[in-house]
């Protein structure tokens, strides 16, 4: 089932079924067994047959009080464009350290207010001048660090201030505009099939410029690993929101422009759209 926040409520959707709950997000993503919750709750719940009335200016990202964190290095691909861009800042064998070390990258990337969700605009930073977006698998969590839901998230990058020294990740990472959630969580009873795959597109004045593809097992660590190592000494009184890194590295001679709408889908929860403002 999917879990759609907006503005009149929290939408469900089960099937092609969908029903309103008022319940607060924060609240419903720490319950107990969400999953068995959720469908015992639609059992005896009006469906609501207009789900279009709630799922267009009125949606927003699905993340109440959480913070989204961020792994990286954690695809081959990512691993290799980490290290050619840093090569000359002498970055590039911490980079390969990292991707066959036991401890894995974790980051901060963002506050909930600087969050934007499906058709919202995302930013690149006016002091970069290589900047790409990074189409990722994210995990929502809850405070006891269980795993309760998929999404889609955008973790925009700014290579070129990464490349420049890696002591600049964070101002590379953490921005107004550079983390995307979104559209719904996707609940389930069974961890997430990682055999799935993820896809990326940017199109720019209606032309398609780039699109590739990758699947979800191609991510050296799982998904409850690096929640392990995130919540080993971390706590997280709302839950929170982890990004598990991407696979898909454009060439080095793709940058976004303003205009740019990325569109970002993971096989059964959705596609996340956003256009560079």
């Amino acid at each position: 089932m999917k879990l759609y926040r907006t503005q009149k409520g929290i939408l469900i959707q089960v099937a092609d079924n969908y029903y309103l709950s008022e319940t607060d997000w924060d609240a419903l993503i720490n319950a107990e067994n969400l999953y068995n919750k959720l469908e015992e709750w639609c059992k005896v719940a009006p469906p609501i047959f207009n789900p279009e009335a709630f799922l267009g200016e009125d949606l927003l990202p699905p993340v109440g009080s959480q913070e989204i964190w961020a792994s990286g290095v954690t695809y081959f691909n990512s691993k290799l464009a980490r290290q050619e861009e840093s090569k000359n800042a002498g970055g590039g064998i911490y980079y390969e350290n990292v991707y066959h070390a036991e401890r894995p990258e974790l980051f901060f990337k963002s506050t909930p207010q600087r969050v934007v969700g499906h058709g919202q605009p995302v930013r690149i930073r006016k002091d970069s001048t290589w900047d790409v977006p990074e189409p990722e698998l994210t995990l929502v969590i809850n405070s006891k660090g269980k795993i309760v839901g998929y999404t889609v998230g955008n973790d925009m990058s700014s290579r070129s201030l990464e490349g420049e020294n890696p002591l600049y990740l964070a101002q590379a990472k953490i921005y107004d505009g550079s983390a995307a959630i979104g559209p719904c969580v996707l609940v389930v009873k069974e961890p997430f099939d990682m055999n799935n795959h993820i896809r990326l597109q940017v199109s720019r004045t209606g032309d398609l410029i780039f699109e590739e593809s990758i699947s979800l097992n191609q991510m050296k660590r799982t998904p409850g690993e690096l929640v392990d190592f995130l919540f080993r000494e971390t706590s997280f009184p709302q839950g929170c929101l982890l990004m598990t890194g991407t696979g898909i590295v454009p060439s080095n001679d793709f940058t976004l422009q303003k205009g740019d709408e990325i569109k970002i889908t993971i096989d059964t929860i959705g596609t996340l759209v956003n256009v560079v403002g």
